[in-house]
C-alpha cells in the first residue's frame, strides 16, 4: 500500500475505486441504475470481475456491485470496459450518493413502484447533479411502505409510501367477518353497529387493507402519498430522520428532495451532516424554507457558491 501516495489513492476513490485494506489492489463500485442491474449488466460484472479484479464481487449496502482486487494499473481498463457495455464506477464523495430502494416494485407490500421512482431520481439527480460538490454525503432512500424494509428514515431524504384507505361507507356490509378488519396489521379497524369504523388513531396507512372488502368498500384506488424524512443517519452517530408535518404526493416529492439538498448546500458548515444543520436550525425552520418556493427561485445562486 505504500507504494501509492495519498493523493493517487484520493484520486481513484472519487472515482469509486477504494483500496482494500492490508493489499495494494482496489475495490470497484458499478452504481446501478435505479437499484437494478439486467442479466446483461450481471454478465459484464462478471467479465470484470474475471478479467481486472480476482473474481469476486460484493454487493454494498447501497446496492453497488463492489468488483473486488483490481491492480491499480488496471483501473483505467477496468473504467474503460464497463463504459463500453454502459455501466460506471462511482459512489463516493461528498455528493449524492447511489439511490437505494426497497422491491416495492413487486412486493406485495409495495404501495408504489419504487424502482423506477429510484431510477428517475438517479438519472435527475445522481447523473443530473453529479458535478454539485455537497457540504458532506447525501444518501437517498426509496422505501414502498411503512414496514420500512430500506430504512428511509435514516437517510438523508428518506421516501416512504404511504396508502390512505378511501373508505366507502355506503358500500360496506357489516360482515361479522370483516377481511379489512382481519387482515388491518395495525388492528385500527373494527366493526360497530353492522358498519366498518376505521380509528384514525391507529392506522399506518400502510394499504394494507386496500382492496380486501369483496364489495370495495376500501378500494384498490386508495390514493398513495408519501411521508419524507430529512436529516436521517446510521453509524458512528445515529439520528432519525425529521418526519415532515404532511403527507405529500408524487408530484411534490421531487422538488422537495431538489429544495432539502439546496438547503443543505447553503446552510451546512464544512463536513456537517444534513441531520445536524437540522438540529442546529430546527424543524420549524426546515419546513418553511422546503414548503416555500424560495430555494428554487435561489436555485443558481445557491449552486455557484
Amino acid at each position: 500500500m505504500a507504494k501509492f501516495t495519498k493523493q493517487q489513492i484520493t484520486e481513484v476513490k472519487a472515482q469509486g475505486f477504494l483500496i482494500n485494506r492490508g493489499t495494494e489492489n482496489f475495490s470497484g463500485r458499478i452504481v446501478p441504475k435505479g437499484t437494478t442491474f439486467s442479466s446483461k449488466d450481471l454478465k459484464t460484472i462478471s467479465e470484470i470481475a474475471d478479467q481486472f479484479g480476482n473474481g469476486t464481487i460484493a454487493f454494498t449496502t447501497r446496492l453497488c456491485a463492489e468488483i473486488v482486487g483490481i491492480p491499480y494499473d488496471q483501473i483505467p481498463a477496468a473504467k474503460e470496459y464497463a463504459a463500453a457495455h454502459d455501466l460506471y464506477f462511482g459512489g463516493t464523495g461528498a455528493k449524492i450518493r447511489p439511490v437505494t430502494a426497497c422491491k416495492g416494485t413487486t412486493c406485495i407490500y409495495g404501495n408504489y413502484d419504487t424502482q423506477a421512482m429510484a431510477q428517475k431520481i438517479h438519472e435527475d439527480y445522481y447523473i443530473g447533479w453529479s458535478d454539485v460538490k455537497l457540504p458532506h454525503k447525501f444518501k437517498i432512500a426509496v422505501g414502498g411502505c411503512p414496514n420500512s424494509c430500506m430504512k428511509p428514515a435514516l437517510n438523508d431524504f428518506g421516501i416512504e409510501g404511504h396508502k390512505v384507505p378511501k373508505y366507502k361507507e355506503d358500500l360496506c356490509k357489516g360482515c361479522k367477518k370483516c377481511q379489512c378488519e382481519i387482515n388491518c396489521p395495525s388492528k385500527a379497524i373494527t366493526v360497530v353497529d353492522g358498519k366498518m369504523h376505521i380509528d384514525e388513531s391507529k392506522c399506518l396507512t400502510c394499504g394494507v387493507c386496500t382492496g380486501k372488502c369483496p364489495f370495495q368498500a376500501v378500494a384498490h384506488e386508495s390514493e398513495t402519498l408519501y411521508q419524507i424524512y430529512v436529516g436521517g443517519t446510521w453509524g458512528k452517530k445515529t439520528r432519525m430522520g425529521t418526519k415532515l408535518s404532511k403527507l405529500v404526493s408524487y408530484d411534490e416529492v421531487f422538488p422537495l428532495l431538489e429544495k432539502t439538498m439546496l438547503w443543505f448546500k447553503e446552510n451546512a458548515n464544512g463536513k456537517e451532516r444534513l441531520g445536524m444543520v437540522v438540529e442546529r436550525l430546527g424543524k420549524e425552520k426546515l419546513e418553511n424554507d422546503l414548503f416555500s418556493e424560495e430555494l428554487l427561485n435561489r436555485k443558481e445562486e445557491i449552486l455557484a457558491k
